[in-house]
């Protein structure tokens, strides 16, 4: 029987099943297999690290047990704790030590039985300390003793030319020559002609006096080794000036040979007499004034940037010139020109004035400067700060110059011809006088007393930090606590005079004020008061600030602080003045920072407190103007 179609289709579809099946089999059977491998593969690799690790266990705990059998039996060993010591402490030295450790407490020790002192002289007038000539005479004596002991004993038999040459070093060692004299003895003991190159920068030393350029002219020790004439000696003797200040003993040497000089000093140090002496000496070698020649103008000026401050030369001048035919006339603003114009037109030696007023009188033909070869700018950068520059330098235009010295140093001077002779005194230099002095002045000799810029060592500075709103209280107990003491307050304008003035006054204090806005009566009448002690008590602006010599000022206060430090310089120099001390106090404001930087270096340089506050602020540690370094921003 056939099979039907049917049947061969469900046949073949089992055939195809079960062939499926089977490859499906096999195909699960190979990947069971796999699995199974991996499997006993991590078993077996989890089972050898728990072993690792329990073998770990066990070693360590091993190790505790011996750190502990160790720790019973020898102690515990504790680790240092490590201190961190900074190299600066690391490498201080300690230069305290016991009193144990002092051999020179031992009475028994021979060597501090007779110590020997240093001599007071030490290293200026002795090598090292020693007096070579008792060395001399000690050695000459030691040698006889031996000789003496050796010749008793009849071990030497001296001869007579030895005795001679004995005799003749004796009388050597007690005399002792010049060239060992002149270390011995001080630069004060000694006469002129013996001082030497090295006596001469001791000097120098001594009052701090340097110089700029070549210089090979000596600085005066006293009035007597000047060169002044008799009737200067006696017009200084009879002013009162003992002794030569360290400015004058530099000046007036190089002034009395006609040399350019710029001098710089601290306030209060004598710059008047240092140029009007040489000057009083330039012309009373000149023919005497008369009809004939005073027509052609005075044979000096002195330029001073205030009234006041040329009325003061004006008397020192007058002075010194007591005993000499010359003719002191000074012209200044605030009185009737014309009567001054007359003064002068009826011919002078001197002509003291300020800048402004001279040339009023040259442009009005009061006066000219044909026969003027000596000209002394007093305070000249304060002529330049006060805008003075273009009428100076008329004034030095207008004075002849064909007889300007040659500008090569070296080249020898005509001793018949009259040369021009050109002075620069301040207590600071600005650029703007280097410029003018580069113009104007030939080879000139910069004298530098101290250090320029700085005030005198015998004014004590007190800058004290406080709100605008104190200053008024602080004011007010300082006067109560120093009324016996003359004191000037000094202000930044006209206004704040007139008004601390006047609150002064209501409250009791006898006040008086000084600024540009008066009248020439009003402050000589104001300066004349102080002076004389009508008022203990001077309001002022800078006007009072630059040469005023008023004496016996004890206190300065800057009730506001000036915009330059050149100006607080001048100010504190009003007390202090003529070797006396004094105190200067300063109220600084957080208003006042454009000026920190300059006066905290000023405070360090002269040894003075630093308050904190000014110390601490971020003015005070840059120069204004200056852009400290700081990291780049990133955006």
């Amino acid at each position: 029987m056939m099979r039907t179609d049917r049947e061969t289709r469900k046949r073949d579809w089992r055939d195809f099943d079960h062939d499926n099946d089977c490859k499906r089999r096999q195909r699960g059977e190979r990947h069971c297999t796999r699995d199974c491998s991996r499997e006993r593969d991590y078993e077996l690799e989890r089972r050898r690290c728990e072993e690792e690790e329990q073998k770990a266990r066990e070693e360590r705990e091993r190790e505790k047990q011996l750190e502990a059998i160790k720790e019973q039996y020898l102690g515990r060993n504790k680790p240092k704790k490590r201190v961190i010591v900074k190299p600066s402490e690391k490498m201080r030295f300690a230069f305290d030590w016991d009193a144990a450790e002092d051999t020179s407490l031992d009475a028994n020790n021979f060597l501090y039985q007779s110590p020997c002192e240093a001599s007071l002289l030490f290293g200026r007038g002795f090598r090292a300390g020693m007096d070579r000539r008792e060395q001399k005479k000690l050695a000459a004596k030691n040698e006889s003793k031996v000789r003496d002991e050796i010749r008793k004993k009849g071990g030497i038999v001296e001869k007579p030319e030895e005795a001679k040459a004995k005799r003749v070093k004796e009388k050597a060692a007690d005399s002792y020559d010049g060239s060992d004299m002149r270390m011995d003895c001080h630069w004060s003991k000694k006469k002129l002609e013996e001082m030497t190159e090295r006596d001469w920068r001791i000097f120098r030393e001594d009052f701090d006096i340097s110089y700029k350029r070549n210089f090979r002219i000596h600085p005066m020790r006293s009035w007597a080794e000047s060169k002044l004439s008799s009737a200067l000696l006696r017009a200084v003797e009879r002013a009162g000036y003992k002794t030569p200040s360290p400015i004058q003993m530099a000046a007036i040497p190089l002034g009395l040979e006609q040399r350019d000089i710029i001098g710089l000093a601290e306030t209060g140090s004598g710059k008047t007499a240092a140029f009007v002496l040489p000057m009083l000496t330039y012309i009373s070698r000149l023919p005497p004034m008369s009809e004939e020649n005073k027509a052609e103008g005075p044979y000096a000026v002195v330029l001073a940037p205030a009234r006041e401050l040329a009325q003061q030369i004006e008397d020192e001048t007058v002075k010194l010139a007591r005993y000499l035919d010359i003719k002191v006339v000074s012209i200044v603003g605030g009185r009737s020109i014309e009567e001054q114009g007359f003064n002068v037109s009826q011919g002078c030696d001197i002509l003291i004035a300020t800048p402004g007023r001279l040339i009023d009188c040259l442009e009005r033909r009061y006066t000219v400067l044909n026969q003027c070869n000596y000209v002394v700018l007093d305070e000249a950068d304060r002529m330049i700060d006060l805008g003075f520059d273009m009428q100076v330098k008329a004034v030095l235009d207008a004075m002849s110059s064909s007889n300007l010295k040659p500008e090569n140093e070296d080249e020898q001077l005509d001793d018949k011809k009259i040369y021009r002779t050109t002075y620069m005194f301040s207590a600071t230099m600005s650029h703007a006088i280097e410029q003018l002095a580069l113009k104007y002045m030939r080879n000139p000799v910069e004298v530098i007393i101290g250090t320029a810029g700085k005030p005198t060592d015998l004014i004590t500075q007190k800058v004290i930090m406080m709100k605008e709103s104190e200053k008024v209280n602080s004011l007010l107990k300082f006067l109560d606590e120093f009324e016996e003491m003359s004191v000037i307050v000094f202000v930044n304008n006209r206004k704040s005079a007139d008004f601390l003035g006047n609150f002064l006054e209501k409250g009791g204090y006898s006040v008086t004020t000084l600024h540009g806005g008066k009248s020439q009566e009003q402050r000589e009448s104001s300066l004349q008061g102080f002076r004389t002690r009508k008022y203990n008590v001077l309001v002022a602006t800078d006007l009072a600030g630059r040469g005023l010599d008023i004496p016996d000022v004890g206190h300065v206060i800057n009730y506001d602080m000036p915009r330059k430090i050149e100006m607080y310089t001048h100010r504190i120099g009003r007390t202090g003045r003529a070797g006396k001390t004094g105190v200067a106090k300063t109220f600084l404001t957080l208003q006042d920072t454009v000026v920190f930087y300059d006066l905290k270096q000023m405070l360090i340089k002269s040894r003075s407190h630093v308050p904190p506050e000014l110390d601490r602020h971020e003015a005070s540690k840059f120069k204004p103007g200056t852009i400290p370094d700081r990291p780049p921003r990133y955006k």
